[in-house]
């Protein structure tokens, strides 16, 4: 031992080098805690996520097929309604109701089964999606019927497909479809899916589904305004801006004279000298009277 180093300082190493493998535990046990909280938290949230299931081929898909190495066994054919398709060396096999991975299982071990091929490796693409598609009507820009390309595939997402909704379309999208047997008919707000920042509504889309989007609610103006007719009626519309969508008063209005003619539940039309605060509904009919003075 040194004889340079006191009697107390000899204490104090002994007491840390006691100390040590406490220290270093403490220190080790905090490096994993830091490193389970970085690397474990992608996981979990990757984990929570949805996963987008994988599209099933059905009647009137278009598919290639192809085995690595064995040009003459290439394959393009339409899936038959029975769900067949004719395949060189096999005849009919049948891949409705399959995924892409297990069509190409099913036939890799036919081939394999049948001593054509040792270790086949087939490959299979959909070049046309045809059996699971979803009807969207009404004010869209490209009406019709699309495919589903996967059954993940989200109302939003449908939506766009067809082009999105026009410009004389409504905010709200009408969803027909049939779920566990029974048909079903549920009205989604699209806008307020992003300004109300609740994505629930944004439902899941299943083959046959039909969607429709109605035409926007608008409202009319005649009398003493610059440009009388009908226009749409915005979020949160007030009798000050549907005049102002009017193009204003002429200098011959009254602009207190302002008449507003809207039908009740019973379907009777009432006048009403509405404020101009109040707010537009869907059919109303504003008159602007004509000042006297």
């Amino acid at each position: 031992m040194n004889p340079s180093i006191s009697c107390a300082d000899r204490n104090a190493v002994s007491s840390f080098q006691g100390r040590w493998p406490r220290v270093w535990q403490a220190m080790f046990a905090c490096t994993l805690a830091f490193m389970i909280a970085m690397f474990a938290s992608p996981d979990a949230s990757a984990q929570s996520a949805p996963e987008r299931q994988e599209y099933m081929l059905g009647g009137g898909d278009m598919v290639r097929v192809q085995v690595f190495q064995n040009a003459d066994l290439t394959v393009e054919a339409r899936i038959s309604e029975a769900g067949f398709i004719s395949f060189p060396l096999l005849g009919a096999v049948r891949i409705g109701g399959l995924s892409s991975g297990q069509a190409e299982r099913l036939i890799a071990t036919r081939l394999r089964d049948g001593r054509f091929l040792q270790n086949p490796q087939v490959t299979l693409n959909v070049l046309q999606f045809r059996s699971q598609q979803v009807s969207v009507l009404g004010n869209v820009n490209r009406p019709g019927r699309y495919p589903l390309e996967s059954t993940g595939m989200r109302l939003t997402e449908v939506l766009a497909l067809a082009g999105g909704i026009s410009s004389t379309g409504s905010d709200s999208v009408i969803l027909i479809s049939e779920r566990s047997g029974s048909r079903q008919r549920r009205e989604v707000d699209v806008a307020q899916l992003f300004l109300g920042g609740d994505p629930s509504g944004d439902v899941l889309i299943q083959p046959g589904d039909s969607l429709y989007v109605h035409r926007a609610p608008v409202f009319y103006i005649y009398g003493q305004v610059q440009r009388p007719g009908s226009y749409p009626i915005e979020r949160g519309m007030t009798l000050a801006q549907a005049i102002a969508k009017g193009g204003g008063f002429t200098l011959r209005a009254n602009e207190k004279g302002a008449r507003l003619h809207r039908k009740d539940s019973s379907g009777n039309v009432l006048q009403t000298e509405p404020r101009l605060d109040e707010a537009i509904r869907a059919d109303d009919l504003i008159y602007v009277r004509e000042s006297l003075f």
